[in-house]
């Protein structure tokens, strides 16, 4: 028999373990998972780990489908370290994508493509003022920003969908929810001619260095640590829980926004009702499987952006629901927060 014996401090080692043994547990419900619906277990799996990588077509698509994920959870990433717990940031994507999207449906063709700087700056600005709605209930009425960041989300669903049903509705698009098609202007310049990944991916890469930076090299960015990890100490040494309320909140959302932006302008030039595919909500889970650290949040994205991927084509090479990327992604959470109980505890033998 085992039992679980505390440890006299948390495991290093289990802590870089952990998302492992969960992705093994991930792969391995997985292969069942096919078994039981009548499928061949070896090439589910491989729709969803080996399809992704192959060819250049194959990790620009990874690469696309990543661009938001890292983005949105290095935001998250910093208020969860912060202890600020913002679930919104699914919200503040649409936002970023509504700000952006709008502004795009004004640019002619004409339009030099230095137009794209106000653009992105726009979905920036719009998802930080959908964190402030947070951090402002939280700092003046005590809000939990659990709740609030999350029925946010459901406000900026409705709005995208009066809009895309309503005064920005393309009157040529066949009564179809979705604005115009933006004008050839605001197209993002692509990393890779003939595939679809764009400068978003470079722009997302970029902010991992720079988020590193801000949290290790700058004071604000230990005020944020601090006041996460020791509450106690940080009001012992002055620092303003206020501020760095607002300061996480506001950089959460802006890197949403500009999450939100991108895709907008990207992939789909144009916005639609379904703008996101739950990207905010999926960072979550990139957040905490990358264990909250820069470097992290990258390598978790793109397993979470082969989940996309090879739930696509398990829905049309294998007739499966397109909710098996919700599948893979629930088993990966639920095994990482199992096998986190091995970061503060060890396994015993029971002894008769």
């Amino acid at each position: 028999m085992l039992r679980l014996e505390a440890r006299a401090e948390a495991s290093r080692s289990m802590m870089l373990l952990a998302p492992l043994l969960a992705l093994l547990a991930t792969v391995a419900c997985g292969a069942l998972l096919f078994a039981l619906l009548g499928k061949s277990p070896a090439a589910g799996l491989a729709l969803f780990f080996i399809e992704p990588l192959r060819g250049v077509g194959g990790l620009a698509e990874l690469g696309l489908k990543a661009t938001p994920l890292i983005l949105c959870g290095l935001g998250l990433a910093a208020c969860y370290r912060a202890n600020v717990w913002n679930i919104g940031a699914e919200g503040q994507f649409l936002l970023g994508a509504i700000a952006a999207g709008g502004l795009a449906l004004h640019a002619g063709d004409d339009t030099t493509r230095w137009v794209l700087v106000p653009i992105l700056l726009a979905g920036v600005l719009g998802g930080m003022a959908w964190a402030a709605l947070v951090a402002l209930l939280r700092d003046r009425f005590n809000a939990n920003e659990i709740l609030t960041s999350l029925m946010l989300v459901y406000v900026a669903q409705y709005l995208l969908d009066y809009l895309v049903y309503g005064p920005w509705k393309d009157p040529d698009g066949y009564n179809f929810p979705q604005t115009a098609l933006f004008a050839a202007s605001t197209e993002l310049p692509r990393l890779i001619p003939g595939t679809r990944l764009h400068i978003g991916f470079a722009v997302a890469l970029l902010a991992v260095p720079a988020m590193a930076l801000f949290l290790r090299r700058t004071l604000p960015g230990f005020r944020l640590l601090v006041g996460g990890q020791a509450p106690a100490a940080a009001r012992y040494a002055g620092f303003s829980a206020r501020a760095s309320l607002w300061t996480v909140l506001l950089l959460s959302g802006g890197l949403s926004g500009l999450a939100g932006a991108f895709d907008a302008l990207g992939p789909l030039g144009q916005l639609t009702a379904q703008v996101s595919q739950g990207y905010g909500f999926s960072a979550i889970i990139v957040a905490f499987v990358g264990r909250l650290q820069p470097v992290g949040v990258v390598l978790a994205a793109l397993l979470m952006a082969m989940f996309y991927i090879g739930g696509e084509l398990a829905q049309s090479r294998l007739g499966l629901p397109n909710a098996m990327t919700g599948v893979f992604q629930g088993l990966l959470l639920l095994f990482l927060l199992a096998a986190d109980i091995l970061v503060t505890h060890r396994l015993r033998r029971r002894h008769a």
